[in-house]
């Protein structure tokens, strides 16, 4: 069997701008996350039950931080911390002697997965977050991979491969 050698010409070229478009900015990642992320955000705050509209205001992305991986974000919709002063509410326990039983009642959390009322009636939740992702799935990971594409076009104009 007759051996055959073949040379591309830029090959090199070709590998070493592969390698630096590799090395994508974290801030794209974060920004095409953050987009789609804030489709299933949109779908849950308009999903939640309104009587005052401090649920919907306190519902937010939180973005986890990771040292170790590059070109990773991770997005959660989640209650804000900071307006505890209007979710959790003091609550008697049937049980206690005395009125010393008071358990906070963390509001959102009741009306996200339900809660069980006097004399063991269960009261379901709206499911307005957990629900939120996996009806708008597709179209957050074509937002995100519209988004990437932009910016990686962005980057290799700026790399001047094209």
């Amino acid at each position: 069997m007759a051996r055959v050698k073949i040379k591309i010409e830029g090959m090199e070229k070709l590998l070493k701008d592969l390698k630096r478009l590799e090395k994508v900015p974290q801030k794209h990642v974060t920004a095409a996350a953050k987009k789609g992320m804030t489709i299933a955000l949109k779908q849950a705050r308009a999903d939640a039950p309104e009587e005052t509209g401090a649920l919907k205001r306190g519902i937010i992305l939180y973005g986890e931080k990771s040292r170790r991986r590059r070109a990773k974000k991770v997005y959660r919709v989640v209650f804000d911390s900071r307006m505890n002063y209007a979710f959790q509410k003091p609550v008697q326990d049937p049980g206690s002697r005395g009125g010393k039983g008071q358990n906070p009642a963390y509001y959102p959390i009741s009306q996200e997965y339900g809660y069980f009322a006097g004399k063991g009636n269960y009261i379901p939740g709206y499911r307005f977050i957990s629900d939120a992702l996996p009806e708008n799935a597709r179209g957050i990971e074509r937002t995100i991979i519209k988004v990437m594409q932009k910016k990686i076009d962005v980057e290799i104009a700026k790399a001047g491969l094209r």
